[in-house]
């Protein structure tokens, strides 16, 4: 992609409904965007899209597609990057495995995914296929630190429009069980580098054989680099005595994991908890399973596929599920649970969602009980602890009243824990793991059992002295309380203060910021923001995704509708649009009933900025205009009521899409800032209302059928379009 090429936008092709969406909405935008002379493009960063980029030598000519995310990889690095980035799958190896057998059955001859390479040819195929496995798209694209907040409009809406919560119950049995010693946080020692390094991990085991785990791992100076594990056997033990207290106390078992971002290791500790769960299975049929391929980290879904057709071991499985507690399910009419398939419980949407409403889950009979939160880690888990102990004291949050917290977070350059995955192992033997640097210093060291989780995150100086140079700008531009969350007592928050503190100190503004722990934290800001104030959140990388769900899906029913700007380090703007967690759902509802209930909100949010950020970069009057245009449209569609319904024979997004063309085109044609795009757009949003009966019925015709996308993963673009621009009357207008 040369300069000249790059257009003015680039609108991510993504996964699921966000993508369904823009089927929709991308010719609306093109075609206003247009009219300002702006060009908009797009690249493919979806699932199915990387698969075939990574994999062209097993492809035809014409099936050839290129590296999209590793070109856009170098555009972000670029000031004149502007990104409109959509939500996409972070694949855990279920996921991964469906999309390549959806792809071959269309005609693309790509290599099965290995589950066991046994031959040097299927380790090279499994190691192309691990670079596209969990958070493979964000640490290539976020070459900056972010700035999550809910849009003025859209808090303003949800204030006047108040959701339903659920009701708490000081009597609550529902709580947090984390993981008191053995952990990730426990474990974990940090240092920051004085000098530029270069790396070896390696594995010294018991016997003196020593394994290279990962060599030349490069460190500009001033870099935090951590070290930490996880013991399988202190893990085992706590999975053990939860599933047992879980019973005790009557409530539903759930676990609470990220195994799409964090990819090595998640899925691993997944794997853990459907061991100790079907533990008296896998004591008497672990070699019989072993033979049929079972490997417990895909999950229980995988694992009762596999060993179908073996009578007593399903009948051992049965026993075992009639001895343990309830379960949290993810689909009780379908006997989904929580433990099927680690991408479809994320931690940062499920306990949300629990909180929100009054801390219950769903159990297998279809109703709501309270649940013991598995989340083995404690790093974070003092957060939903927290939350869950402040609602059972105070009662649910009021959104008609609640202020708001903002987030200023770390993430720039795959800082912290969400860029250890090419640095992170399940240790084969008991032994020594150690970091040391070129120079012969062993910077980290630790003694390990087999089976334990080792791994090494790192964040880089200029990335945190953006973040907090960051913080310090939103602060003085709202004046709200200002926190970061950081825990003086675990070793990497420790080497963080550090390097704040001077900044803070050094600008005259230390008085203006608070340090506390993720606990102390957490009540804080429900205390401020229950009285009504507002707060920002300056926090590390995982607590930024976190927090940006969690408050977001307390104030405003969701996360999608975030406001998310990534102020790239070198100038240019990456404009993400909110989360995709309930996007499966919503393709299933589709395709059964033609009915899409995504609520583009983030879209247009997302689009408004962008907009705005190219008329200052390019001194664009146009592009202002439109972009001013966006905002007013994006009011009209919440003060009118117009975003999607969830039942079939609602409204949908295609509905709510017409309503912004029209209203975008109303404020086009209304505005004075530019007479040329006022005069091109009054014609056009005449016709958009007069229109309007006609337009409305041909988007309803055939709702509540079935339709064919001709894909799940990778879709026939010509059936989309059919199902997304039903409206020939539209479509014309639109062009």
């Amino acid at each position: 992609m040369t300069d000249q090429t790059i257009p003015d936008i680039i609108y991510t092709k993504v996964d699921e409904a966000p993508e369904l969406a823009s089927a929709s909405l991308l010719p609306i935008i093109a075609r206003f965007a247009a009219a300002a002379g702006v060009s908009v493009g797009t690249k493919d960063i979806s699932l199915a899209g990387r698969i075939l980029a990574t994999f062209p030598d097993f492809l035809r000519e014409d099936q050839r597609i290129p590296d999209d995310l590793a070109e856009l990889g170098e555009l972000v690095k670029k000031p004149e990057a502007n990104v409109i980035k959509l939500p996409n799958i972070s694949a855990s190896v279920p996921q991964l495995v469906a999309a390549v057998r959806e792809l071959q059955a269309q005609g693309f001859a790509l290599p099965d995914y290995p589950e066991v390479p046994a031959t040097d040819a299927e380790k090279e195929i499994r190691a192309r296929y691990d670079t596209i496995k969990g958070s493979a798209v964000n640490p290539v694209l976020r070459e900056g630190n972010s700035d999550r907040r809910a849009a003025a409009p859209v808090k303003k809406f949800a204030q006047a429009n108040p959701h339903r919560m659920g009701k708490w119950d000081a009597g609550s049995k529902t709580r947090v069980a984390t993981m008191s010693a053995g952990d990730f946080f426990s474990n974990e020692r940090s240092v920051t580098l004085a000098q530029p390094g270069i790396a070896t991990i390696d594995h010294v085991a018991l016997d003196g054989t020593q394994t290279v785990l990962k060599d030349a791992v490069s460190y500009p100076a001033g870099t935090v680099v951590d070290a930490t594990f996880m013991s399988a056997k202190a893990l085992g033990a706590f999975l053990a005595d939860e599933i047992e207290s879980t019973k005790a106390d009557g409530t539903l078992f759930s676990l609470h994991m990220k195994a799409t971002m964090m990819k090595v290791s998640d899925p691993i500790i997944f794997g853990h908890a459907v061991k100790a769960w079907l533990a008296p299975v896998f004591e008497q049929f672990g070699d019989d399973m072993a033979a049929l391929g079972v490997n417990p980290n895909s999950g229980m879904g995988d694992l009762l596929e596999r060993v179908k057709d073996r009578a007593d071991i399903m009948a051992a499985i049965d026993a075992c599920r009639a001895a343990r507690p309830p379960m949290y399910m993810v689909d009780s009419d379908r006997g989904i649970t929580n433990l099927h398939v680690p991408s479809d419980v994320i931690i940062d949407a499920s306990m949300p969602a629990l909180i929100r409403a009054g801390g219950k889950g769903w159990g297998p009979d279809g109703a709501e009980h309270d649940a013991n939160c598995v989340i083995p880690d404690s790093s974070y888990a003092t957060v939903y602890d927290e939350a869950i102990r402040f609602f059972k004291e105070n009662g649910a949050l009021n959104p008609a009243t609640a202020g708001t917290v903002q987030n200023i977070g770390l993430m720039a350059q795959k800082a912290e824990e969400y860029g250890s995955h090419p640095t992170t192992f399940e240790i084969p033997a008991t032994g020594v793991v150690r970091m040391v640097l070129d120079d012969g210093t062993v910077l980290h060291e630790h003694e390990v059992e087999k089976g334990d989780i080792w791994r090494s995150a790192s964040a880089r100086k200029a990335p945190i002295e953006d973040w907090v140079n960051l913080a310090i700008a939103r602060q003085a531009e709202t004046g709200y309380r200002a926190i970061f969350w950081l825990d003086a007592t675990r070793a990497h928050d420790a080497e963080l203060i550090k390097l704040i503190q001077p900044i803070l100190d050094a600008k005259g503004v230390a008085d203006k910021f608070e340090i506390m722990a993720p606990r102390e934290a957490t009540r804080a800001s429900l205390e401020t923001i229950t009285k009504g104030e507002n707060t920002i959140a300056i926090t590390g990388n995982v607590l930024r995704d976190y927090l940006t769900d969690l408050f977001p899906i307390l104030e405003l029913a969701t996360s999608a509708k975030m406001l998310s700007i990534v102020k790239l380090m070198q100038g240019g703007g990456l404009f993400e649009t909110g989360a995709g967690g309930s996007a499966p759902k919503h393709v299933q509802q589709l395709q059964a009933e033609n009915h899409l209930r995504w609520d583009s909100l983030g879209e247009f949010c997302a689009l408004g900025e962008s907009l705005k950020f190219l008329a200052d970069a390019k001194d664009n009057a146009k592009a202002r205009a439109l972009g001013n245009a966006v905002e007013a449209a994006t009011q009209g569609v919440l003060d009118h009521g117009r975003s999607p319904g969830r039942k079939a024979g609602q409204p949908d997004n295609r509905d709510s899409h017409y309503w912004f063309a029209r209203y975008w085109a109303d404020a086009l044609a209304a505005q004075d800032e530019d007479a040329h795009l006022a005069a091109h757009f009054t014609p056009i949003a005449a016709k958009l209302a007069a229109q309007e009966a006609e337009i409305l019925a041909e988007l309803h015709a055939g709702r509540g059928q079935a339709v064919d996308t001709g894909g799940y993963f990778h879709n026939d673009p010509s059936k989309t379009e059919a199902v997304m621009r039903p409206s020939a009357t539209l479509n014309a207008i639109i062009g």
